[in-house]
Protein backbone atom coordinates (compact mmCIF):
# COMPACT_ATOMS: atom_id res chain seq x y z
CA UNK A 1 0.00 0.00 0.00
CA UNK A 2 1.36 3.40 -1.02
CA UNK A 3 1.27 6.48 1.16
CA UNK A 4 1.31 9.85 -0.54
CA UNK A 5 1.77 13.02 1.49
CA UNK A 6 1.86 16.82 1.37
CA UNK A 7 3.01 19.31 3.98
CA UNK A 8 0.73 22.16 5.00
CA UNK A 9 1.71 25.26 6.99
CA UNK A 10 -0.64 27.94 8.33
CA UNK A 11 0.47 30.71 10.66
CA UNK A 12 -1.59 33.40 12.39
CA UNK A 13 0.49 36.31 11.05
CA UNK A 14 -1.02 39.68 12.02
CA UNK A 15 -4.53 38.37 12.62
CA UNK A 16 -6.28 37.37 15.79
CA UNK A 17 -7.77 33.95 16.33
CA UNK A 18 -11.35 35.19 16.58
CA UNK A 19 -14.16 34.76 14.01
CA UNK A 20 -13.49 36.82 10.90
CA UNK A 21 -10.13 38.14 12.10
CA UNK A 22 -7.69 35.63 10.68
CA UNK A 23 -6.63 34.55 7.21
CA UNK A 24 -7.12 31.07 5.81
CA UNK A 25 -4.10 31.56 3.53
CA UNK A 26 -1.59 28.73 3.89
CA UNK A 27 1.24 27.01 2.06
CA UNK A 28 0.94 23.50 0.65
CA UNK A 29 4.18 21.72 -0.26
CA UNK A 30 3.86 18.82 -2.66
CA UNK A 31 7.57 18.38 -3.36
CA UNK A 32 10.59 20.55 -2.55
CA UNK A 33 10.07 22.25 -5.94
CA UNK A 34 6.26 22.52 -5.89
CA UNK A 35 4.55 24.76 -3.38
CA UNK A 36 1.22 26.52 -3.75
CA UNK A 37 -0.62 29.09 -1.69
CA UNK A 38 -3.94 27.74 -0.51
CA UNK A 39 -6.88 29.71 0.80
CA UNK A 40 -10.62 29.48 1.15
CA UNK A 41 -12.77 29.97 -1.96
CA UNK A 42 -13.52 33.61 -2.84
CA UNK A 43 -17.15 33.10 -1.74
CA UNK A 44 -15.75 32.39 1.73
CA UNK A 45 -13.44 35.45 1.84
CA UNK A 46 -10.45 33.78 0.20
CA UNK A 47 -8.12 35.53 -2.23
CA UNK A 48 -9.03 34.61 -5.82
CA UNK A 49 -5.32 34.63 -6.69
CA UNK A 50 -4.78 31.61 -4.41
CA UNK A 51 -6.02 28.10 -4.97
CA UNK A 52 -8.68 26.60 -2.74
CA UNK A 53 -9.53 23.05 -1.63
CA UNK A 54 -12.43 22.79 -4.05
CA UNK A 55 -10.14 23.65 -6.98
CA UNK A 56 -7.48 21.21 -5.85
CA UNK A 57 -10.13 18.50 -5.51
CA UNK A 58 -11.29 19.19 -9.08
CA UNK A 59 -7.64 19.23 -10.23
CA UNK A 60 -6.93 15.91 -8.48
CA UNK A 61 -9.94 14.26 -10.10
CA UNK A 62 -9.14 15.69 -13.53
CA UNK A 63 -5.50 14.64 -13.33
CA UNK A 64 -6.30 11.13 -12.12
CA UNK A 65 -9.00 10.65 -14.76
CA UNK A 66 -6.62 11.84 -17.51
CA UNK A 67 -3.80 9.52 -16.44
CA UNK A 68 -6.21 6.58 -16.27
CA UNK A 69 -7.67 7.43 -19.69
CA UNK A 70 -4.18 7.76 -21.22
CA UNK A 71 -3.15 4.38 -19.79
CA UNK A 72 -6.20 2.74 -21.34
CA UNK A 73 -5.73 4.57 -24.66
CA UNK A 74 -2.05 3.55 -24.81
CA UNK A 75 -3.05 -0.10 -24.44
CA UNK A 76 -5.40 0.40 -27.37
CA UNK A 77 -2.58 2.05 -29.36
CA UNK A 78 -4.51 5.28 -29.84
CA UNK A 79 -2.08 8.01 -31.05
CA UNK A 80 -3.18 10.77 -28.68
CA UNK A 81 -1.29 14.04 -29.05
CA UNK A 82 -3.17 16.14 -26.50
CA UNK A 83 -5.72 15.91 -23.72
CA UNK A 84 -7.46 18.99 -22.34
CA UNK A 85 -10.00 19.29 -19.56
CA UNK A 86 -12.02 21.89 -17.71
CA UNK A 87 -13.03 20.53 -14.32
CA UNK A 88 -15.76 22.30 -12.35
CA UNK A 89 -16.55 21.78 -8.67
CA UNK A 90 -20.03 22.84 -7.55
CA UNK A 91 -20.57 23.78 -3.92
CA UNK A 92 -23.88 23.28 -2.17
CA UNK A 93 -25.63 21.28 0.51
CA UNK A 94 -25.44 17.50 0.28
CA UNK A 95 -28.21 15.03 1.12
CA UNK A 96 -27.35 15.42 4.82
CA UNK A 97 -27.75 19.20 4.65
CA UNK A 98 -23.99 19.78 5.00
CA UNK A 99 -21.96 22.11 2.77
CA UNK A 100 -19.89 20.05 0.38
CA UNK A 101 -18.72 19.70 -3.18
CA UNK A 102 -22.01 18.33 -4.48
CA UNK A 103 -20.93 17.77 -8.05
CA UNK A 104 -17.72 17.52 -10.04
CA UNK A 105 -17.80 17.78 -13.80
CA UNK A 106 -15.02 16.87 -16.19
CA UNK A 107 -15.06 17.95 -19.83
CA UNK A 108 -12.17 16.09 -21.46
CA UNK A 109 -11.18 16.83 -25.04
CA UNK A 110 -8.83 14.39 -26.77
CA UNK A 111 -6.84 15.08 -29.94
CA UNK A 112 -5.31 12.38 -32.09
CA UNK A 113 -2.49 12.48 -34.62
CA UNK A 114 -3.41 13.24 -38.23
CA UNK A 115 -6.17 11.22 -39.84
CA UNK A 116 -6.70 8.94 -36.83
CA UNK A 117 -10.31 8.80 -35.69
CA UNK A 118 -12.23 6.93 -33.04
CA UNK A 119 -15.98 6.53 -32.96
CA UNK A 120 -17.40 8.93 -30.31
CA UNK A 121 -19.22 6.02 -28.65
CA UNK A 122 -15.90 4.19 -28.25
CA UNK A 123 -14.29 7.28 -26.69
CA UNK A 124 -17.23 7.52 -24.29
CA UNK A 125 -16.78 3.85 -23.31
CA UNK A 126 -13.08 4.39 -22.57
CA UNK A 127 -13.85 7.62 -20.65
CA UNK A 128 -16.42 5.67 -18.60
CA UNK A 129 -13.83 2.95 -17.91
CA UNK A 130 -11.28 5.60 -16.91
CA UNK A 131 -13.81 7.01 -14.47
CA UNK A 132 -14.47 3.58 -12.95
CA UNK A 133 -10.72 2.92 -12.52
CA UNK A 134 -9.68 6.40 -11.32
CA UNK A 135 -8.42 6.24 -7.70
CA UNK A 136 -9.72 9.72 -6.87
CA UNK A 137 -13.18 9.11 -8.37
CA UNK A 138 -13.41 5.92 -6.35
CA UNK A 139 -12.61 7.91 -3.20
CA UNK A 140 -15.51 10.35 -3.59
CA UNK A 141 -19.02 9.74 -2.31
CA UNK A 142 -21.04 12.39 -4.16
CA UNK A 143 -21.82 12.66 -7.84
CA UNK A 144 -19.00 12.84 -10.36
CA UNK A 145 -19.90 13.47 -14.00
CA UNK A 146 -17.69 13.11 -17.06
CA UNK A 147 -19.12 15.31 -19.81
CA UNK A 148 -18.22 14.23 -23.32
CA UNK A 149 -19.06 16.68 -26.10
Amino acid sequence: MSKISIDLLWEIGNGKMTPGNYSNQHEITFTPKIKITGDSAPDWSGDELNTNPEQTLAASLSSCHMMTFLALAAKMKWPIISYKDNAVATLGKNSKGKMSVTRLELSPKVSFSDKFTVDPNEIKKVQDRAHRYCFIANSLSDEVKVLIN
